[in-house]
């Protein structure tokens, strides 16, 4: 695993304009300063100006932009990261009056997606979204700092893909292209040995505590770790529901505002597992000052994605944190009525969360019940594996089977097999 990068020295830039408060934007680039941090780089110092609109050639002023050029010398600052996405124009403008690398937010998070990719599916995903972030950016400065300094935003395609012409990298995106395809049909393969099983899938904002939640329902031995976007593969594993039957559960890479659109088009492939679930369970930082922010953030990207209508369960974790607010903690009771309050962590409520689960997935279910004749038996093992079996009661005729399963499956099993109008009441 590549250590922390050192030798770099970051400012941090934003912009208070008409879209912005300066609430938000304090926020937001305390979220780039965390960003910056871990991607290895120290932080020496954070700017912002105010105005209207951003310059068309340099987003700043040229007033602000003579202030830093100073600051930068004076700090000896190798990298400069604006909070908002850049145009190339705006980058190249800048390299050439500093002579430093400039970043924005969107390359920074595809430096540590660069760091953190650990399959072979999440590197191809990380290297084609770099190179599409990358192409439009291509200068001299970047070659030169690729080459004799590396760094933030230079890993990967950055170390070797910079020295080629445009060319060659649109055929090195054409080739990852094929690749992730290729990935991906392999991925739809595997999951069709277990698309009968209940489906969950684990959402919410970066840090949130998706793993270590998913870690609590399984026991499964899930990395998790302190940081932003500790998780960038799909995970999925084995738990019980409450009523014992077998379900899966998936930890989703976390979102993050102004995530860069090539991530999450390259990553589509990963997050199907939030397409294909039958209930997301959406993780909250409850503890977090701007968790409501957060929660609107994950929202749109999961509409973004097309799974904003999925059924979701609002899991509010780290609520021990919060044990010393009483008074605002029954407020966000009132506020969200129907969420679930936990601490994964410490395993807190965990159980009322599961019940919510199979509330929710039952509610995409139906009970359909099913006479096989004795000589038809086999088709026993198949409906084993469709849903949740309720009840087996032999009859003259054939064993009468009542199965409990997604609305999907009972549509495909009827053109199978003809249900039985059962006189055994379905159990609830």
């Amino acid at each position: 695993m590549k250590q922390h990068l050192t030798g770099e020295r970051a400012l941090l830039v934003g912009l208070l304009h008409r879209q912005v408060t300066r609430a938000e934007l304090e926020d937001q680039l305390q979220e780039l300063e965390a960003l910056v941090r871990s991607a290895g780089a120290d932080v020496v110092g954070v700017y912002w100006q105010e105005r209207p609109t951003p310059d068309a050639a340099t987003y700043i002023g040229r007033g602000k932009v003579a202030e830093l050029a100073t600051i930068i010398e004076q700090q000896h600052v190798s990298t400069v990261v604006f909070d908002q996405e850049l145009t190339p124009a705006q980058v190249r403008n800048l390299e050439r009056i500093w002579n430093v690398k400039v970043l924005d937010r969107a390359g920074v998070i595809l430096h540590i997606f660069a760091e953190r990719a650990r399959t072979q599916e999440a590197k191809v995903q990380v290297e084609l979204a770099q190179l599409q972030y990358l192409l439009p950016r291509l200068s001299r400065l970047w070659t030169h700092l690729s080459k004799q300094v590396g760094g933030i935003g230079t890993r990967g395609p950055g170390e070797t893909q910079l020295e080629t012409d445009r060319r060659l990298i649109r055929q090195r995106i054409q080739r990852l292209q094929r690749k992730l395809h290729e990935i991906t049909q392999q991925r739809q393969q595997r999951r069709r040995g277990r698309e009968e099983l209940p489906r969950f899938a684990l959402v919410g904002y970066t840090n949130a505590g998706k793993s270590t939640l998913m870690r609590a329902l399984t026991s499964a031995p899930v990395a998790v770790a302190d940081q932003l976007f500790a998780t960038l593969d799909t995970t999925v594993r084995r738990f019980r529901l409450p009523g014992g039957q077998t379900a899966l559960l998936a930890d989703t890479v976390g979102f993050l505002r102004k995530l860069p659109p090539q991530l999450i088009a390259a990553f589509h492939s990963t997050l199907a597992e939030v397409l294909e679930a039958d209930v997301l369970v959406h993780v909250v930082d409850v503890s977090h000052p701007n968790f409501r922010q957060h929660i609107q953030v994950v929202s749109n990207t999961l509409h973004l994605l097309g799974a904003g209508t999925k059924p979701t369960i609002l899991a509010l974790n780290k609520v021990d944190r919060l044990s010393d607010q009483i008074t605002l903690l029954r407020e966000i009771e009132v506020e969200y009525p129907d969420a679930i309050f936990i601490s994964a962590e410490r395993g807190i409520h965990l159980w009322r969360l599961l019940l919510a689960m199979q509330k929710a997935y039952e509610g995409q279910t139906e009970v359909i019940s099913f006479l096989l004749p004795y000589t038809e038996l086999r088709a026993l093992q198949q409906l084993r594996s469709s849903g949740q079996l309720l009840r087996q009661e032999p009859l003259p005729q054939g064993l009468l089977v009542q199965l409990r399963c997604p609305l999907p499956v009972g549509e495909r099993l009827r053109g199978q097999y003809a249900p039985y109008v059962s006189p055994i009441a379905p159990q609830p």
